[in-house]
């Protein structure tokens, strides 16, 4: 199971940091503390208790997330069957507008025939996918008009006695 990506946003940068404390601050266990440790989190000092800088912390989890980013150069887009920015199978792309200025980019994977997503603006498409076939699908338009309320609506029952 891949790791899951902590947010270094929830350390404070200058407070300590016992491992039980981080571990409850990020809500990791215990030993993904002590492996990030292994990994290279520096402490304070060797003494016990072992004690981190939040600023540290921080630093560390912002290079662990952004170690694990692929970003899609142009022409690609991420598979999540291969983990990789991938190019689509035969060359062809479809848009599906979801606003009249964005929408979403759908292929299959070359690599894994699965099914690939990537969202996209309509003014960008030349750049993000150059010399690749685009199948662009209009959004739906939006209902511009609501129907009439029901006329038998019970707030405009009169009650007679």
């Amino acid at each position: 199971m891949p790791a899951r990506r902590v947010n270094p946003r929830l350390v404070k940068l200058h407070r300590s940091y016992s491992v039980p404390e981080l571990a409850l601050c990020l809500d990791v266990h215990k030993n993904t503390v002590r492996n990030w440790q292994r990994d290279g989190l520096k402490p304070i000092d060797n003494c016990r208790p072992i004690l981190f800088q939040g600023a540290d912390v921080r630093t560390f989890l912002a290079k662990q997330n952004a170690s694990r980013k692929r970003p899609c150069p142009p022409g690609t887009l991420y598979c999540f069957r291969c983990r990789q920015p991938r190019e689509p199978a035969l060359g062809m792309v479809d848009f599906v507008a979801r606003t009249a200025a964005t929408g979403n980019l759908r292929a299959f994977c070359g690599t894994c025939e699965g099914v690939m997503n990537r969202n996209a603006r309509l003014a960008d498409l030349p750049a993000t996918m150059p010399g690749l076939e685009v199948h662009i699908t209009r959004a739906t338009p939006s209902l511009s008009r609501r129907p009439s309320p029901s006329p038998n609506c019970d707030s405009e029952r009169q009650v007679t006695k």
